[in-house]
């Protein structure tokens, strides 16, 4: 099956160069090729309106940027250069060697757990290890072929390794489907706040805040944008350990000269520099969906939930943000959808006015106003939020750890029970200490 061999001589006829681009803050980096990089320094409101079906081949060929500490890496691609990563079979880590491994009987279907238009996942257990699994079972058309979603999505995971990012155990290829085994995580971020309306213990949502810049921090520096950064694409283990799921929009090894296409990004969770039509983006794109998820988990509600369609979106963001001008937002006026005729006239306000409950959390409202700047430059990197002072009550360890050290290793660090939650609510085997802001460092 030549698509799952990774070609050699491929990456040798790619011609890698060196690209000075600008970062959120305005400093000037450069991009080195990613085989340069010496490995020491690689380092939910009811959710009915959703514009995009993560299982969902997209029509256009989709983005990805990345973006290193401060830096908001700026990169093209065209609709029409092509992308072919491939990805092989691989055996689960604890059992690189077994032949068991790989295998479609290897695995029992215990439940259905979601359906897209090209893929269905189930709930599964190993019969090498009994451990329970998450099974996405692709179906293969003969015509079509193997969907490049799903292709571009095992090529990244299979190099991903992070105790925020969800992990893929096994690729077992049929005539019929291809199916990625994934850990299993027993929820997602917008079930976890459906089921605790109102918005989130504030120790909870710090932790969870980190978890997710933590591991955003880490594709970006491997120059990987997620690109539909949303709650349903954010999983939540049963001792709260946050995990980035979902790269089928994924993209990563940009080539400097193209574009992207703009339809990405569920709507509520779409920056205007995309939603006025840019294909000129990079991790800035992540960085406002982290934004407008900090937010939610807060306030208890979607911070832009978008009823009609586009046009509305904006006006939502506009009317807390502002309506943009040459002034504020410097090259608004050279996006292709934006028309200032189309749009009322807003100032700016604080956030508080919009999300009362910004007020009630130390740096909180200051944290959320620099993800949430419709000029993507001005954007914080999720480097650089990570040292924001709104953490700072945290223990210092949380920045010592190893990519693949779960946060919840270092003492004092476990989630508080939400309001009328029992102290059993995450299983016997989770215990609840102090709140946070009161623990020892």
């Amino acid at each position: 099956f030549q698509i799952f061999c990774v070609c050699s001589s491929l990456t040798s006829q790619i011609c890698v160069t060196k690209m000075s681009t600008r970062n959120c803050q305005g400093m000037d980096s450069v991009i080195k090729p990613l085989d340069t990089i010496p490995e020491d320094k690689k380092v939910r409101v009811q959710r009915t309106q959703s514009t995009f079906d993560p299982f969902e081949k997209p029509a256009n060929q989709v983005k990805r940027v990345h973006s290193e500490n401060n830096a908001c890496i700026n990169f093209k691609t065209s609709s029409t250069g092509k992308e072919s990563p491939k990805v092989r079979r691989h055996s689960s880590p604890s059992s690189p060697t077994s032949p068991k491994f790989g295998k479609a009987d290897s695995y029992e279907k215990l439940e259905k757990l979601g359906e897209g238009s090209y893929a269905t996942v189930y709930k599964g257990k190993s019969k090498v290890n009994g451990k329970l699994v998450a099974l996405k079972v692709i179906r293969l058309q003969e015509e079509e072929g193997t969907p490049f979603t799903a292709i571009r999505e095992a090529s990244l995971l299979k190099g991903l390794k992070h105790a925020n990012i969800v992990l893929l155990h096994d690729i077992i290829h049929t005539k019929e489907t291809l199916t990625l085994v994934f850990e299993y995580v027993h929820t997602d971020l917008c079930q976890y706040m459906d089921k605790h309306p109102g918005g989130l213990h504030p120790d909870n949502v710090k932790l969870f805040l980190f978890q997710l810049l933590r591991g955003l921090s880490y594709i970006h520096q491997r120059y990987i944008l997620h690109r539909d950064l949303k709650p349903q694409n954010l999983l939540i283990s049963d001792t709260g350990e946050l995990k980035l799921a979902d790269f089928g929009l994924a993209r990563a090894k940009s080539v400097p000269s193209h574009t992207y296409s703009n339809e990405v990004v569920t709507l509520w969770y779409r920056p205007p520099d995309v939603l006025l039509g840019s294909t000129e983006y990079s991790t800035c794109l992540d960085m406002w969906g982290v934004g407008c998820i900090f937010v939610e988990m807060i306030q208890g509600v979607a911070a832009f939930p978008g009823m009609k369609d586009i046009q509305d979106q904006l006006e939502r963001i506009f009317l807390v943000l502002g309506t943009p001008n040459e002034d504020t937002w410097p090259g608004v006026h050279s996006l292709p959808h934006f028309k200032p005729e189309r749009f009322t006239l807003y100032s700016s306000k604080s956030l508080r006015q919009a999300w009362n409950k910004l007020s009630y959390v130390n740096h909180a409202e200051d944290l959320a106003s620099k993800l949430l700047q419709c000029s993507p430059k001005n954007r914080l990197s999720a480097q650089a939020a990570l040292s924001h002072e709104y953490f700072s009550d945290l223990p210092p360890r949380l920045w010592e750890l190893t990519d693949m050290s779960s946060i919840f290793t270092v003492p004092n660090v476990r989630l508080q029970p939400e309001a009328g939650e029992s102290m059993r609510a995450f299983g016997k085997n989770n215990s609840y200490g102090k709140s946070l802001s009161n623990s020892k460092h």
